[in-house]
């Protein structure tokens, strides 16, 4: 169906609906003793002035921040539609060197998984580290070039590659790849496995290493995955750093301060735990200025649960979380309303615009970060391998196979027999 539009008159009514919506789903019905019909008159002044919906979401921003509240979002609406040309990437980092560019790191993703495809690591293609980038679809690329202009509107699409180990071309050869629209899953899963054989390096293989990235789908993937193939060891490292946040926690928190309750022994192999799958020492939980709402959550249950030491930065701040009516404009556009605040038994509104305040604060600091260092995540080994020291965990040893029959005298063998 077609109709016409009059947008200022659109854009006026979708105004007054934000803030009724706001009205009458807001958790606090006082609106942080914010005058919400006052304020709704005080920014009305400017809706004669809109020149486009960018300028409405603008007003809305303006207005809905002073009920000074996190998930409250604004967003969308009918604009125009611009069209995007993805650029295809390979899934590596260059370095400029003899007037071409070399590949300085490729990603290797998980190329049985289809949203991990890494381009340069496929069947038959095998470039390698340290091989230089000489052409693109017949076409000689130099470091004066844009290298990703070489890529326009080549993601999902085959593109044939010359590449070498000399800059000068000689034992060059020609791959066809297939460039993805976004790495970004590639280097993700790269930072999260660097991190990994860190801590398996900087503590000797006793730790485990668990990344969150957020708090629902992925965070659950992500433990799931980490968590119980590292199961058995001493102590654990959480990284919660830049979690997006999602649902609650519990299920993650369960597994975390699971205690040991029995062995059991069988005839061959090492005796399984009961609960099965532990890790019996200190955690460690890493956090920062990038984790909010769930990623709030989280820190705020590991504390309260007394499981380890929270390392790192405070949180964002943002657990009025909203959930259930979702206000969709006549044009499409959204503006939420934070429905659900977080309050605690000891009769307190916390954690919203405060966040969680780690117990060790340590920067990330971004020159020790280009040099391969980590120092939040550095510290986080360094305060558990101190904890093990100072409270190694008991060993149990298996007592000796029962003996039923000890005391029970040997029946005399029958003359028949």
């Amino acid at each position: 169906m077609e109709v016409r539009v009059e947008p200022v008159t659109e854009w006026n009514e979708m105004y007054h609906e934000a803030f009724r919506f706001e009205r009458d789903f807001f958790y606090d019905p006082s609106f942080h003793g914010l005058d919400l019909a006052a304020t709704e008159k005080k920014y009305a002044a400017y809706l004669p002035a809109i020149a486009s919906r960018s300028d409405l979401n603008y007003i809305f921003q303006e207005a809905m921040g002073e009920l000074t509240v996190g998930h409250l979002f604004v967003a969308g609406g009918d604009g125009p539609d611009v069209k995007r040309i993805p650029v295809g990437l390979l899934g590596a980092d260059y370095q400029i060197d003899n007037a071409r560019y070399r590949f300085s790191r490729i990603y290797d993703g998980e190329n049985w998984n289809p949203q991990l495809h890494a381009p340069l690591t496929q069947p038959g293609v095998n470039v390698t580290q340290g091989e230089y980038l000489l052409a693109v679809n017949g076409h000689d690329l130099r470091s004066t070039d844009e290298v990703y202009s070489f890529f326009e509107e080549t993601a999902g699409k085959s593109v044939i590659l010359r590449v070498g180990p000399n800059p000068d071309g000689i034992g060059s050869r020609e791959v066809t790849v297939v460039p993805v629209e976004s790495e970004g899953g590639l280097r993700q899963l790269a930072w999260v496995e660097d991190n990994r054989r860190k801590v398996e390096q900087l503590s000797a293989g006793k730790l485990a290493y668990v990344y969150l990235p957020d708090t629902a789908s992925s965070g659950y993937t992500f433990f799931n995955r980490y968590f119980f193939s590292q199961a058995g060891k001493q102590g654990a490292v959480v990284d919660e750093r830049f979690n997006r946040g999602g649902t609650n926690t519990d299920y993650i928190l369960d597994y975390l301060r699971r205690t040991l309750m029995n062995y059991r022994a069988t005839r061959d192999g090492e005796d399984m735990t009961t609960p099965v799958s532990l890790i019996r020492g200190p955690k460690v939980m890493i956090i920062n200025e990038y984790a909010g709402s769930g990623g709030d959550a989280m820190p705020w249950h590991f504390r309260q649960a007394k499981i380890g030491l929270l390392v790192g930065k405070r949180t964002w701040g943002g657990l009025v979380g909203f959930f259930g009516p979702g206000e969709d404009l006549m044009d499409g556009g959204i503006v939420t309303a934070p429905s659900r605040g977080f309050w605690t038994p000891n009769n307190k509104w916390e954690v919203e615009n405060q966040g969680i305040a780690p117990d060790v604060e340590v920067e990330l600091d971004p020159q020790a970060m280009r040099e391969g260092h980590d120092p939040q995540l550095e510290r986080a080994v360094q305060l558990l391998l101190s904890d093990l020291v100072k409270n190694p965990l008991p060993t149990y040893n298996k007592p000796p196979y029962p003996n039923y029959h000890r005391n029970s005298a040997v029946p005399a063998a029958h003359p028949d027999n």
